[in-house]
């Protein structure tokens, strides 16, 4: 199934495209010849628009042909999550339950990325409502990992990691509360972006309204084959948006000339942290070491209750925006397991005193990781402190649920605090399976972060496709 190296990115892809060195519609013909060959056996895209796609490919090589400009991204496959709107897709959430929510317009970065000629080629799985670590539910089934089915693609933007990896699309649009874009980046040997908080669209409020921790951890983003990639199509999702009050206009992205200092946390809280894991730090530490960045070994403030409150909170806001009064019909049977071991071992706020006193203590811990990237802007760590486990990791009970949430702990506390983060592969570890490190920047500091990711991949390469 795999390549001996890697494919273009997408912006590469883009450039023949309008070059003419490829046609649009050769470029979309290779990437559905994959989904063919692979998609049945992985479920990546449970939905496929061949028909729609062809034709999108069509137009941007007749745009070509009359020397028009067919945007930054001409021509480029891409893959959707589930959970972001598309005026001709039902927008299911991995859920039964809407099946047949088709939105009458599109998401505003579905909106930006097709207005950049990007072609949407079909919808990347996710559990249900993006709540676990796995990726699976009852309307579509399991996603599958192709460097090895036993194990996990992660979640819950398992689906446009698998397609993104095995050249079924060039890039995916994802979104990331939990680890959500990092994690299956990780997984799967690619690139991941989690913006800041705000920095890029989610999808439009509507009454009753998205709960405290959506709006607060959430965010929309990226999944790629390159660091370039993920920058330059931040650029063009990123910015205000009239459907989404959390969204704010920033300065874009564009290079980073501030200080190349960095913290290394090898082992968050000292909770352990796997061989293989541990290698891909000192890898990706080294090759920043030689890019000319100055690093510091040291914890980080306040770390533990970060990952604590997160848990609560997100907990305490699952059980009342999934309660089952509030639907139509049950969750699927994973996602009713995990919200109750998950819950259960999280003690989520039963008081609205203590759930107010948790949202003030984030300022707290925000203010300390504030002042410490004021002096070193980027932290270098792991995403998952384990080995990469089974399907159905996160299920099981109370100790499997705090086990995958140890894993996580400084994943989840970028959340927290709504930061920007990088996943970027690291090689292959003695399981033959991709390593991966984070580059945490800080608050809108996209630039920092990204700019440390690009020296790592420098210098450690990105993985063949698979």
């Amino acid at each position: 199934m795999s390549t001996t190296s890697p494919l273009p990115g997408a912006f590469a892809l883009a450039a023949d495209i309008r070059a003419r060195r490829a046609s649009a519609a050769e470029v979309v013909d290779a990437h559905l010849a994959r989904i063919d060959a692979l998609n049945a056996g992985l479920n990546a895209l449970p939905v496929v628009f061949a028909d729609r796609a062809r034709r999108a490919a069509d137009d941007v090589d007749r745009t070509i042909a009359a020397g028009g400009d067919p945007g930054p991204l001409g021509g480029v496959p891409i893959s959707v999550k589930e959970n972001i709107d598309l005026s001709w897709s039902a927008t299911t959430e991995g859920w039964r339950g809407l099946a047949d929510a088709v939105p009458d317009r599109d998401a505003t970065v579905v909106a930006r990325i097709r207005a950049a000629g990007a072609i949407p080629i079909g919808r990347g799985n996710m559990p249900d409502f993006g709540m676990r670590w796995d990726t699976d539910n009852d309307l579509f089934g399991r996603t599958v990992n192709p460097w090895n089915p036993s194990r996990t693609t992660f979640g819950s933007s398992g689906g446009d990691a698998v397609a993104v990896a095995t050249g079924m699309s060039a890039l995916g649009l994802g979104n990331d509360f939990g680890g959500s874009i990092r994690l299956p980046a990780a997984a799967l040997g690619i690139c991941g972006l989690r913006p800041s908080t705000g920095r890029v669209p989610r999808g439009a409020v509507r009454d009753p309204g998205p709960a405290l921790t959506l709006q607060r951890f959430a965010s929309s983003g990226v999944l790629a084959r390159r660091v370039d990639d993920l920058e330059r199509t931040l650029d063009i999702i990123a910015g205000w948006d009239a459907d989404d009050p959390v969204s704010e206009d920033l300065a874009p992205v564009s290079g980073y000339d501030g200080p190349r200092r960095a913290i290394v946390v090898r082992d968050p809280l000292g909770w352990g942290v796997a061989p293989d894991v541990a290698a891909g730090i000192n890898r990706a530490a080294a090759a920043l070491r030689t890019a000319g960045w100055v690093l510091v070994d040291a914890e980080l403030p306040l770390l533990e209750e970060a990952a604590v409150l997160w848990r609560q909170l997100a907990c305490t806001d699952m059980l009342w925006s999934l309660d089952p009064s509030r639907l139509p019909m049950p969750l699927g049977r994973s996602a009713t397991r995990f919200l109750r071991d998950s819950t259960a071992a999280a003690r989520p706020f039963d008081s609205a005193a203590d759930y107010a006193r948790a949202w003030a203590r984030r300022a707290v811990v925000e203010a300390e990781w504030r002042r410490l990237q004021v002096e070193h802007p980027v932290v270098l760590g792991p995403v998952f402190t384990d080995p990469l486990p089974r399907p159905d990791f996160d299920l099981g009970g109370q100790q499997e649920a705090d086990a995958a949430w140890r894993a996580l702990r400084l994943t989840v506390a970028v959340n927290f605090l709504g930061l920007p983060a990088v996943t970027v592969p690291t090689g292959l570890g003695g399981d033959s399976l991709p390593t991966a490190v984070q580059l945490i920047g800080p608050m809108h500091g996209e630039a920092a972060a990204l700019a440390a990711a690009r020296d790592v991949e420098a210098a450690l390469g990105p993985l063949p496709l698979r």
